[in-house]
């Protein structure tokens, strides 16, 4: 068992670790959206996705491109 929790604690501090990234960023979908990072989720499916401030739904995290400034 403490491979499993070391594996379960090594996903969790690279979840915070993307959160703490990504969250606030401008980001550019490739679909054309374009907003602030509101949030990140794991989805079993899919794995990492965001949401964009105003743009209701959840994105897999490939599909952003960080605005350049």
């Amino acid at each position: 068992m403490p491979r499993a929790k070391a594996r379960a604690a090594a996903i969790v501090r690279e979840y915070h670790s993307a959160e703490a990234e990504l969250v606030g960023k401008a980001v550019v979908l490739m679909d054309g959206i374009a907003g602030t990072v509101e949030g990140l989720f794991l989805d079993e499916a899919h794995g990492l996705r965001i949401s964009v401030a105003g743009h209701p739904g959840k994105w897999p995290v490939s599909k952003i491109k960080f605005v350049q400034k």
